[in-house]
């Protein structure tokens, strides 16, 4: 359903180049709380149909009843964690969170002017960290808190701007005299695999067109 819901936000020629969601210890922090929580009201209830027998069942069904507060809980902790995911595409950034109603940022490439990410000591062990993104939109500054794989993250992001930049400023308005420089500026480009074969292929078909 999810990756169904992504794909209709997509525009033409569009493409996903990253999803992620926060670190699973931002889930299992508060679900390993309310897995207490059940053990204490199951402890307490066993201790008192063990005392006293004569209210063990009553003891039982309440301990039941009780335990449904905390399981509710925790499939809503999970089904919010899974919905809040966060998207690189090769034209923007992409928040989303919502389980039935959906909220949706966008920050475009084009206006990132620069990412910070923060990692502690543990968030390098475990991969997990905090990435910043100063837009020139009315948003202005973007963070994403807690996610999985916050290098990788970055990373994907500005190869996508500096891609989609290489495409809008030089490729569409090239001369025809800057062909074979913008040419080896693509083909380095693959080499360091922030364009595909494919895609090296049809922009480089693209600028000779233009001789």
């Amino acid at each position: 359903m999810a990756g169904k819901y992504i794909q209709s936000l997509m525009g033409e020629n569009e493409k996903m180049l990253l999803v992620t969601r926060q670190h699973w210890f931002v889930l299992s922090s508060t679900i390993i709380a309310e897995i207490l929580i059940i053990l204490i009201i199951i402890a307490v209830a066993t201790t008192v149909a063990i005392l006293t027998p004569p209210v063990g069942l009553l003891a039982a069904i309440v301990a039941m009843g009780l335990s449904l507060i905390p399981v509710v809980s925790m499939v809503r902790d999970i089904l919010i964690w899974y919905n809040r995911q966060y998207i690189v595409t090769n034209r923007r950034v992409i928040q989303i969170s919502g389980v039935i109603n959906k909220n949706v940022v966008d920050s475009s490439l084009e206006k990132v002017n620069d990412v910070k990410m923060s990692q502690s000591f543990f968030g390098r062990i475990f991969d997990y960290g905090n990435v910043e993104i100063l837009t020139a939109s009315e948003l202005g500054i973007n963070q994403f808190q807690r996610i999985g794989d916050p290098v990788h993250f970055k990373t994907a992001m500005l190869n996508a701007k500096e891609k989609l930049g290489f495409e809008e400023n030089n490729i569409r308005h090239a001369p025809a005299e800057d062909v074979p420089s913008l040419i080896a500026k693509l083909d380095e480009l693959r080499k360091q695999g922030i364009l595909s074969e494919e895609e090296f292929k049809a922009k480089k078909a693209e600028l000779l067109a233009k001789l």
